[in-house]
């Protein structure tokens, strides 16, 4: 199947470079569409030019990541879309392997591949569904920094790159192929989640409609995390806390919804702890 990379850029025009270059070495040819938000379209323009596979859309606002997918995703090709962050860097080809798992899994929407940190470490890239245990064992909490092979932690978190291509909840957007019929029967990403846990959820209605979703880690990528975000620290942690109130909101059940007013009082102290931490 024939693929279309898809990055929305953020400001981040170095790491986006070696990203594009990168793509250059093991992707000759693979067509790639560049939204760029709140774009600095002099340098944006001159950096896609060195790269002919590129096509480049610069937005002068920046309406969040899942708009900026699914602006690309009406320029791309017919074929899946491949979404890579502009701060990883693919050191293999990895558009046909993850494309062979599509073509393996007739029912598979969606598939991941493998996401290490800038130090090598293997990054919790498949997961479960965010439930009670989430704030507690996900990949962000305290525990799982501290603690990272207690039990909460392994039931949220998928790590083994041994286990071969295996179905999941759901994969990180940071590195995910999306088979063109599910991006477009569901009608893409969710827009209202302006940045986070918007993969989730798209994994989550693609499951609704009689999807999976693989993690196939027989690929890899090298994911420089936050370096993106920095560009925006404070919003970024805010529309981290404001995606998941909006996916509890969205996924819970009608007793989860009265109980809304917690979590909310919840995840706006986490908000701020992060925050003091962050000045601090």
């Amino acid at each position: 199947m024939s693929a279309t990379i898809v990055i929305v850029g953020y400001r981040a025009y170095e790491e986006l470079e070696r990203c594009l270059a990168s793509l250059a070495r093991h992707e000759p040819g693979t067509p790639i569409v560049l939204v760029d938000h709140a774009a600095d379209e002099v340098r944006g323009r001159r950096l896609a030019a060195a790269f002919s596979a590129v096509l480049y859309e610069p937005r002068r606002d920046n309406p969040g990541f899942a708009a900026g997918v699914n602006d690309a995703a009406r320029h791309a090709d017919p074929g899946p879309i491949l979404l890579l962050n502009p701060d990883s860097e693919v050191t293999a080809p990895v558009v046909a392997r993850l494309a062979s798992a599509l073509d393996a899994h007739p029912h598979a929407g969606v598939v991941g591949g493998l996401v290490r940190e800038e130090n090598g470490s293997v990054q919790a890239s498949a997961r479960r569904f965010p439930g009670l245990t989430t704030g507690l064992g996900g990949r962000t909490s305290w525990l799982s920094r501290v603690a990272p092979g207690n039990p909460l932690t392994r039931h949220n978190l998928t790590t083994d790159p041994a286990g071969g291509v295996a179905p999941v909840d759901w994969v990180s957007g940071a590195f995910m192929l999306i088979r063109r019929e599910t991006f477009d029967v569901l009608g893409g990403l969710d827009e209202a989640f302006f940045l986070y846990w918007e993969d989730a959820d798209f994994c989550r209605r693609a499951r609704d409609a009689g999807w999976e979703t693989l993690y196939a880690p027989v690929v890899e990528v090298t994911h420089f995390t936050g370096r993106a975000s920095r560009h925006a620290p404070i919003r970024s942690l805010w529309a981290f806390h404001a995606s998941a109130l909006r996916y509890y909101w969205k996924h819970g059940s009608w007793l989860a919804r009265l109980l809304s007013p917690v979590v909310a009082a919840a995840l706006a102290g986490r908000f701020a702890w992060r925050l003091l931490v962050r000045r601090t």
